[in-house]
């Protein structure tokens, strides 16, 4: 089982990675050859790797990442923290569902994006504005993913552990939580979108520095291949997360990994 695993896990990466390349080539030689281009108004891969080579050794990008990574990582934290345990409680205390979920799917619903200059005049210029709007937008998933897991524990589990003189601490870690896993794992793909969305839009507003604010001030100026380093970066980093989350999966859900293989 483990050499099938390792074989498709190669042929994923195989596949995932000529079609990236087929794409970049297509663009670069279509570019190139076969459409007449404007550089002020278009780029190319071949200008975008030289803006990202100059911005490495420069030493900018390395810093836009370092802040930008530092507000994705406490806005994404606190969304685990925050938004896991309301969903759990939410999907096993009816009363609280009942209480929250308007609230929640109204807020869910909302443009939270428009927060963003008014969490500027409140928070200021600086990590606690960009931290909160990562938060805000990443959240959601998390809660409600957590609550469908919860509601949807098969009844017979809770009623084997009750029977046998289990306590509501043993039902959350024997039961609920291992069957709360997938969701949450999807949750975390949604809420790692998200939350990049939020970094963008809290650079573009309140900062000085980072990934967001440089694809903003390198557009404004129309040096479309910087910019595109920084979207290009921000792409990446989603991937490789994503990455994170399913080798993450594999380690403390390892049966569903099992049932997929099927």
């Amino acid at each position: 089982m483990s050499l099938r695993r390792s074989l498709e896990a190669q042929r994923r990466l195989l596949l995932g990675a000529a079609s990236v390349a087929a794409f970049v080539a297509a663009w670069e030689l279509a570019l190139t050859y076969a459409i007449p281009w404007d550089p002020f108004f278009i780029t190319k891969p071949s200008f975008i790797a030289a803006a990202f080579r100059d911005l490495i050794l420069g030493g900018k990008l390395w810093r836009d990442m370092g802040v930008s990574a530092q507000a994705f990582a406490g806005g994404f934290a606190l969304a685990v923290v925050v938004g896991i345990p309301i969903g759990a409680v939410m999907g096993w205390r009816r009363r609280l569902e009942y209480a929250l979920d308007p609230l929640l799917t109204a807020l869910y619903a909302s443009p939270l994006i428009a927060l963003a200059p008014l969490l500027v005049l409140t928070l200021g210029v600086g990590l606690p504005a960009k931290l909160m709007l990562v938060f805000l937008l990443a959240v959601f998933p998390f809660i409600f993913n957590t609550f469908v897991g919860v509601r949807g524990t098969d009844p017979l589990l809770v009623n084997v552990v009750r029977s046998f003189g289990g306590r509501e601490w043993d039902l959350y870690v024997k039961v609920i939580l291992p069957g709360v896993v997938p969701y949450v794992v999807a949750a975390t793909r949604l809420a790692i979108g998200r939350g990049l969305i939020g970094i963008l839009v809290g650079e573009f507003y309140a900062s000085s520095e980072g990934l967001g604010f440089a694809i903003s001030r390198f557009g404004d100026t129309y040096r479309l291949p910087e910019m595109f380093v920084g979207i290009l970066v921000l792409a990446v980093a989603a991937v490789a997360l994503t990455e994170a989350v399913r080798k993450l999966e594999s380690m403390v859900a390892p049966w569903r990994v099992g049932q997929r293989d099927r």
